[in-house]
């Protein structure tokens, strides 16, 4: 794990970061449906798991930019960027109707992401432990998949949430609508670093980066 310290005076949203931070602690989150045809019809002419594609084409989007990479290190009193952040998916256990959080690493190469996450995956279906162990993945965000539900809206709510930066990402089951499978994404960034651009930018960019996936 490899991080820079973000040098606050010089940083280009200090102003929002100072507010954000003094005057007015909160988060921001928003949900919109994006569109997964060609993602849906590439996975299953391919064989793969719309899952995973879409959770390697969310990890690549989070990792293209310093904004979505940042957190708070209260040991330090420090902002930091990490060099990388990886997901951290979830596995429902229908039995017990419990989850086990499953903390895959991100490979910028498709096909070692593919294979990694899949193996996680089947591990983690051996196992009714909660796990969750973040003192030991600081630099990994949340990536949940709400499977039972094609959902108009989330929020997620976070005591002292202004302390956790690290972007928290839902989805929901897709849905045709006019022709087209539409997918809920929720995504809740912390407000001193990202505002209303940066969070919509997440969904422009999954969508460019759908696009470009399926036309390989």
């Amino acid at each position: 794990m490899n991080y820079k310290v973000v040098d606050l005076d010089s940083y280009y949203r200090k102003g929002v970061y100072r507010h954000f931070t003094e005057d007015c602690k909160c988060s921001s989150s928003i949900t919109a449906r994006i569109d997964v045809t060609d993602l849906v019809a590439y996975s299953k002419a391919k064989g793969t798991k719309f899952y995973i594609n879409f959770l390697y084409l969310l990890s690549k989007v989070l990792n293209s930019r310093d904004d979505y990479k940042m957190n708070y290190l209260w040991q330090t009193n420090e902002v930091v960027c990490y060099d990388v952040i990886h997901p951290t998916q979830y596995i429902f256990h229908e039995d017990t109707e419990t989850c086990t959080p499953v903390y895959t690493t991100y490979y910028e190469d498709y096909e070692t992401f593919y294979a990694q996450a899949l193996e996680d995956v089947e591990k983690a279906k051996e196992t009714r432990e909660y796990g969750l162990d973040a003192a030991n993945h600081p630099n990994w965000f949340d990536a949940s998949f709400i499977s039972w539900l094609s959902y108009d809206s989330l929020n997620i709510e976070l005591p002292d949430g202004y302390l956790y930066y690290l972007p928290i990402v839902n989805w929901g089951k897709y849905r045709e609508e006019n022709g087209r499978l539409l997918m809920p994404v929720s995504v809740r960034m912390n407000h001193a670093i990202a505002d209303g651009y940066l969070i919509a930018n997440v969904f422009r960019l999954l969508e460019k980066e759908i696009g470009a996936f399926c036309a390989e």
